[in-house]
Formats: structure tokens, sequence, C-alpha cells
């Protein structure tokens, strides 16, 4: 059992009136009117979560997706009122639309596989002739996904969202509109840290007529990060490009024979590998936001979080 990590949460909370597990969050609702977000230290990867959480990596993301949401409230309103713990962000219930708005600056991961297959049209946008992995869009392209309850989110177009009225035309060109807007943000901000926002993917939701932006933001498992330094360098001679994400996680397990295919077994993750992970996870947060990492108190890391989200939900009540 880690101590030092958040694992899973089992919470009761005055006024709880949801919860909700994800492979990575938890959530839990209260009153119908605040969201408490926890970011656990669990890890997933090829769909499963691994046995091991990793020490301060639920920090990383929110401390990211706190700063970047903050960084973009003048384009957009978003879904936040506090972040009263290092691992917790807790904001307001909102109706979320029923797709996750893609966009892609770079013919990078599912753009390029489908590219690779001869295909030119991405959610009904086309994409040019003649590229090859990595290369960069003349302009950044949407391609939405519907948000699927269970199994894997689906590509579809603006024209099926409009046509099946997911979402309405008005509000769709509002999304689009944010969602342009808050990437030349992150491209802009990735640029003075050396890094290029290659995609990424943003949620939003709605309170009455007002559209909110909701979850993460340019987080290393919502988005992908390519060095800047060297990138023409590697496309001119065909070469990987050099990636912050946590794909590294996914090679090792690749390695260790483990792709999440049936029959296979998870690696053990010993607790070498684990540190490294949590010091990969940090240096992610370091490069990302420019700033000195500062690990949180994990000596009782369970009673903390429990202890400030009580605080925090006494004071917005």
């Amino acid at each position: 059992m880690q101590v030092n990590a958040i694992r899973e949460t089992n919470f009761k909370f005055p006024g709880q009136t949801s919860y909700y597990k994800g492979k990575v969050r938890e959530v839990y609702g209260i009153n119908n009117e605040l969201l408490v977000m926890i970011v656990s230290d669990r890890i997933s990867a090829f769909d499963v979560v691994l046995p091991k959480a990793i020490p301060y990596k639920g920090q990383v993301l929110n401390q990211i997706a706190a700063k970047f949401l903050k960084a973009t409230e003048d384009i957009v309103p978003n879904w936040v009122k506090a972040v009263p713990d290092p691992s917790v962000t807790i904001g307001r219930v909102c109706e979320p639309f029923k797709v996750e708005m893609v966009i892609r600056g770079y013919l990078s991961g599912h753009a390029w596989r489908e590219y690779r297959e001869g295909k030119r049209l991405l959610c009904g946008v086309a994409m040019p002739d003649g590229m090859k992995e990595n290369d960069r869009f003349p302009e950044p392209i949407i391609t939405p996904t519907t948000k699927a309850a269970v199994g894997h989110d689906e590509d579809i177009s603006r024209e099926e969202i409009l046509a099946q009225g997911i979402v309405s035309e008005d509000d769709y060109l509002k999304l689009e509109d944010y969602t342009r807007k808050i990437f030349k943000r992150g491209t802009e901000i990735a640029a003075e840290k050396g890094l290029i926002l290659v995609d990424t993917k943003y949620e939003f939701g709605k309170v009455g007529d007002d559209i909110y932006l909701i979850d993460e933001i340019h987080t290393p498992d919502s988005s992908r990060y390519f060095y800047s330094d060297g990138y023409q360098a590697r496309q001119d001679v065909n070469e990987k490009q050099k990636q912050l994400s946590k794909e590294f996680v996914r090679e090792w397990l690749i390695e260790n024979g483990f792709q999440g295919k049936e029959g296979q077994r998870i690696p053990d993750m010993s607790e070498d590998f684990i540190n490294q992970v949590s010091e990969r996870y940090i240096e992610l947060y370091e490069h990302i936001t420019g700033e000195k990492f500062v690990k949180s108190d994990v000596s009782d890391v369970l009673k903390r979080v429990e202890d400030n989200i009580n605080a925090a939900i006494i004071e917005l009540a």
C-alpha cells in the first residue's frame, strides 16, 4: 500500500450528491452545485489503469491545468472556483457538451495514422497531400470527437454534429472560435518555454446560456508537446520528434511485453521505476510552466486532501 500517493479515495463530504470514478480522476458532486475533482496519482496506458500510483503525478496535472485555465480566462470563462489542494480543483457544475473539441497544429498521432492509410479527410476537414508525419498543417484543424460513456470516442464532423442536433449551430460556432483562440494562446505560452503544442483537446459545458471551459487543459495527459529546438532538423532527416508526454511509460510497457491486449500481464513496476516516472512528471511540469515544482506534503496525503476539501466546501457554500 503506497501511503505517499493518492491511489483512490472514498470520502463522504457534507451535502454529497454524486460520485464518479474515472481512470485517473475522482469527482464528487456537492449539493448539485459544486464539483470536487481529485486528480489521483493513478496512471493509465493502453486504456488500462496500472497497479501502482505515481507520487506527485496528480499534483503535476492539477497544477498545470489550473495555471492554463487561469491564463485563458480572458478568452472564455471556466468552471474553476477554487484550487484548495495541490491535487484538487473545485468548480461549478456545468452541463457538458457531448463533443470534445480536438485541435491539431501538426500531422501526428491519430491524424497521421489516418493519413498514412491514404485518407485525406479527417472529421470532414481536408488534409493537404504531400505531408509527412509531424509536419505542421498550414492552419490548425479542428477534428471533434463524440464523448463516449463507454469505449472509445469516435471522430465526427461539424456537419454531422449539426445535422444530429448534438450542439446547436450558434453554440458550435462559439466552441470552434474558443478552441482556436485557446490553442493560439497555448501555442504562444509553449513557444516561450521552447516547446511546440502539437495537438490537444478541450471540453466545454453550459450553465443556462453561458458556455464554460471545463475539465483540464494543456496537460501532458490531454496534449502533445514537442521540443522546438531541433524540430526542423529532425523533420528534414525523418527522425522521430522529441516528445514531452507520457509516451515513455507506453514505451517501457511495450519493451516489457504489454500493450493492453488480452492475456498480457502488466509488468511489475519496481520502486525505482515508479520514482523515475514521478521525476519525469515533475520535469514535465517544470518545462511546461517554467516554474520550480514544489512537492506537497505526502506524510498523510488522504487526510490532507480531505481536510482541504472540507474547508473549501464550507467557504464556497
